[in-house]
């Protein structure tokens, strides 16, 4: 008949039996270096109609196809960027589009460039700038470790939903995120803005959305040159040494 174990035997049985569990874990996968981590945020809020939505997507897409972008990867100390892209709208409304994507060469730019044409358009109601920041900043650090964390705001109006954009644009910048803006000026603002004495939404962007080293603002001059304006801002957000440039640059027909 066996005797049951001493509490010094069990104390030994388990103390033995430990770092075998800790062998056994699986190792966590290493963050992959990459010279920027690009967080592109789409505004998909109900300013936003069915033509302009895709404007956006084939802008983004287009941009993807530039051989200037592939290049400018290239250039890079590491030579290679990582991407992805998700749309916005209400303070919980956030939807990926397109996964996280290791981007070092022609090839892998235009499979991200299918994979925008391919993703779905969707418009929702509201505008949530402050929700957007918030979400893109959860996205850093998931895949990749950039030496720079960028997040690209595309949008046609000011914050409507969720908590005061300022917090949440200070706690990206305290996280060392680069927060730019694409703003899309509409030809013709609703006059119900104009008698709330709601900002152009290009100086709001300026003043309240963009921040952080070397930040900057694009701005289209209506959705028949978004894209342009995001070939331009793209390209000028993943060069290997950002030059100082102006604080706004402009995209006109």
């Amino acid at each position: 008949m066996s005797r049951p174990l001493s509490r010094r035997h069990l104390l030994l049985a388990t103390g033995l039996a430990a770092p075998a569990l800790i062998a056994a874990r699986p190792a966590r996968a290493a963050a992959e270096e990459v010279d920027v981590e690009l967080v592109l945020a789409v505004d998909v809020s109900r300013s936003v109609d069915t033509e302009e939505m895709e404007m956006q997507m084939q802008g983004y897409a287009a941009a993807f196809r530039d051989p200037r972008l592939a290049e400018g990867i290239a250039g890079g100390p590491l030579g290679a960027i990582a991407v992805t892209l998700f749309v916005w709208s209400d303070w919980n409304i956030q939807n990926v589009l397109v996964p996280w994507t290791k981007l070092d060469g022609p090839a892998a730019c235009e499979r991200f460039a299918a994979a925008v044409d391919g993703a779905s358009r969707e418009t929702y109601l509201y505008t949530s700038i402050s929700g957007a920041i918030d979400f893109a900043s959860r996205q850093f650090g998931q895949r990749y470790s950039g030496l720079r964390r960028v997040v690209d705001i595309s949008g046609d109006g000011v914050n409507n939903s969720g908590r005061p954009l300022a917090q949440a644009r200070a706690d990206a910048l305290e996280q060392g995120i680069v927060l730019n803006g694409l703003a899309v000026l509409d030809r013709t603002p609703q006059p119900s803005a104009l008698l709330a004495g709601i900002p152009p939404v290009d100086e709001y962007y300026r003043d309240e959305v963009i921040g952080g080293p070397g930040a900057f603002l694009m701005v289209a001059e209506g959705y028949e040159t978004f894209a342009g304006a995001v070939r331009r801002k793209i390209i000028r957000e993943i060069a290997a040494l950002p030059t100082p440039g102006p604080l706004v640059e402009r995209e006109t027909a």
